[in-house]
């Protein structure tokens, strides 16, 4: 898995690199099915590229009614894979209630209803939890709260103290989890109680929740606004 088949490097100011990127805009259904409260645009001020850094911003504002507003970009039909290493180098903010992630859904989520596409949460973290982050996978018989998943803990430090490396690398009949390289988890078709629905394309997901059924909702000490920096995103085959 040597050879670089996809990477953005976030070097170029403005907004992201359109041939690679669309955006979610809205509130989604029912708060994209996690009640959550955020209201996701293409503003600016919610997801820009400067100093080398992909920002997605959450603030607390009022906007079409809704009480916060955050950024979810998606290469969906731009840039879907099957197998590979996929890795990017993010620094997390943090605050309870504030929800980001870097993931993957299977490229055919439109005809196939969630969770029979797949999903592949390289990286989930809650910000009331700054020393852990966790990687997941959901599927048919195996999704929301009967998901297979495994929690990484920093050891004397924080995930929003300083950038890490978050990746799996994934082939017919294995996810394995990495944070810095450290290998922490390796999901495999034994390890699901249906059947293993990642040996299609998926496509990846960057984005920052506010509120919902997993993180809560922000309380009087979560500082906004929060930003996740994306130093890079890279794809190996």
């Amino acid at each position: 898995m040597k050879q670089l088949v996809m990477q953005d490097e976030f070097d170029t100011n403005g907004a992201p690199n359109a041939s690679l990127w669309s955006y979610n805009i809205g509130t989604g259904n029912n708060g994209w099915g996690n009640n959550e409260l955020q209201y996701y645009t293409d503003r600016p001020e919610n997801i820009v590229v400067e100093n080398g850094m992909l920002k997605i911003t959450a603030i607390q504002e009022l906007y079409m009614g809704a009480g916060y507003t955050s950024a979810r970009i998606l290469t969906k039909g731009k840039f879907e894979k099957k197998y590979g290493r996929f890795e990017a180098r993010i620094k997390l903010p943090w605050g309870k209630g504030i929800w980001p992630a870097f993931w993957m859904l299977g490229a055919n989520s439109d005809t196939v209803v969630w969770p029979q596409c797949g999903e592949i949460d390289v990286m989930e973290y809650l910000g009331n939890n700054p020393t852990t982050v966790f990687g997941t996978v959901h599927g048919p018989g195996y999704s929301g709260a009967e998901s297979i998943s495994k929690s990484y803990s920093l050891l004397n430090d924080r995930f929003d103290n300083d950038f890490h490396i978050f990746g799996i690398e994934w082939g017919e009949n294995y996810i394995n989890y990495y944070i810095d390289d450290v290998l922490y988890n390796q999901i495999t078709p034994e390890d699901v109680p249906g059947e293993w629905v990642f040996n299609e394309p998926f496509y990846i997901i960057l984005n920052m929740a506010v509120g919902g059924n997993l993180p809560g909702t922000p309380n009087s000490q979560t500082v906004f606004p929060q930003t996740m920096l994306v130093d890079y995103i890279r794809v190996y085959e």
